[in-house]
């Protein structure tokens, strides 16, 4: 373990390389176009006659399309190189783009939607692989808290200016500048240095399938699954709360939550890797917790804001740790082992507001969030008595 004081002053240029900044950018881009899309596709659909549950059908199929891809992708990251696959990526969500002007709700759209989970799933899988792989090892925990800073960015300001374009401009525009921005993603990945396939010697067999199953990330990939349950719940269902509590702006809430996990990965990313990561990660499930307590018995606007900075604060670093600690954890940083942590996570994110929703009608939204922090302290015992043990029980390779 290394104290703060210790890390030398030059650390910043060895994690802001080329390459690094390149894939950031990249992925910032691919990431805009997704975030761009979320809060504005609902409102295409309806436009063009959708009613509610084809709606529903092509929002999520996306997720599931993700999830399964991921697996594939891993697969296809021990034989390609991280570049190849995140250029595959980009110019397959360019092209759903522009299928998206052509083409009409509900069966081609269903299709589109499809492609783009393999898009999303290839670019995000592959650039998380190829970050972690040039990212020295000492500095990995904060590498990824700084590479993940995209995704929070897009989601700060790809949103709100996704839904001006189209509401100013038409959504031809808005499919268009999403064009522009998945083509972008692609010149840069294309502009990064090939590295070769993520491939490990263990995995180097002629019988290995296309689909790849990393099995020791298995249970620090359960906690994060835990984790990303709860998100989900919170995210679909925090505005219609507030709303009940009569307040008139929710989107105040996932503005604290995004500001503070902005700062803390941009400022506190280095402790990331001066501190035990399975304490850390511990501390930030507790935050969790007790965040999720102070929502149940909410009702004012000051109130939501403090509970979306105290859960953005826990959030900014727990996402990077538990993915640093998995492929400590597991030994491995290649592709099946990022594909396979990730669709934890997709996992979680797509089940969380499913069961919240059967949940809340028999409970209401108070205990219902009150149930997201037993998952968290489900979570807590977890880490602790089981992922901990096992983990200190593993001899050191």
């Amino acid at each position: 373990m290394r104290d703060e004081g210790n890390i030398p002053q030059n650390t910043i240029w060895k994690l802001f390389t080329r390459d690094f900044i390149l894939v950031f950018i990249a992925f910032f881009a691919f990431v805009s176009a997704n975030h761009a899309l979320i809060p504005a596709l609902p409102v295409y659909l309806t436009k063009l006659g959708s009613n509610e549950r084809q709606v529903g059908v092509l929002v999520g199929v996306m997720g599931v399309a993700a999830l399964v891809s991921r697996f594939f992708v891993g697969g296809a990251l021990t034989r390609y190189s991280e570049k190849r696959v995140m250029v595959v990526g980009a110019l397959l969500f360019a092209l759903t783009f522009l299928a998206s002007i052509i083409f009409r709700p509900f069966w081609p759209f269903l299709l589109i939607r499809v492609f783009q989970g393999i898009a999303f799933a290839s670019l995000h899988t592959a650039a998380f692989a190829y970050t972690i792989n040039i990212v020295p090892v000492v500095y990995r925990g904060q590498g990824i808290a700084y590479f993940m800073l995209a995704p929070s960015l897009a989601m700060a300001f790809a949103a709100p200016s996704g839904m001006f374009l189209a509401n100013r401009y038409g959504f031809t525009i808005f499919f268009l500048t999403c064009i522009s921005l998945s083509l972008l993603s692609l010149f840069l990945s294309w502009k990064v240095k090939e590295r070769t396939s993520s491939i490990t010697p263990e995995q180097n067999t002629p019988a290995r399938s296309g689909f790849l199953f990393e099995r020791k990330v298995v249970p620090p990939g359960i906690t994060s699954f835990m984790q990303m349950f709860v998100f989900g719940a919170l995210a679909a269902f925090v505005p219609l709360y507030a709303l009940q509590c009569g307040i008139t702006n929710p989107g105040l809430f996932f503005t604290a939550n995004a500001v503070a996990i902005i700062v803390g990965r941009a400022f506190g990313g280095g402790i990331l890797d001066a501190y035990n990561k399975e304490k850390m990660i511990l501390l930030f499930i507790f935050l969790s917790m007790i965040a999720m307590i102070i929502l149940s018995f909410s009702k004012t606007l000051p109130m939501f804001i403090f509970v979306g900075l105290l859960y953005g604060a826990g959030g900014a670093f727990f996402f990077p740790a538990a993915m640093a600690y998995a492929f400590e954890y597991a030994g491995s940083s290649s592709g099946s082992a990022v594909g396979t942590f990730n669709a934890f996570m997709d996992l979680g994110m797509a089940l969380g507001p499913v069961i919240a929703g059967i949940i809340i009608p028999f409970t209401g939204y108070p205990i219902m969030f009150l149930c997201l922090a037993l998952i968290c302290l489900v979570n807590l015992c977890y880490v602790q008595f089981y992922v901990r043990k096992r983990n200190n029980a593993i001899p050191s390779i």
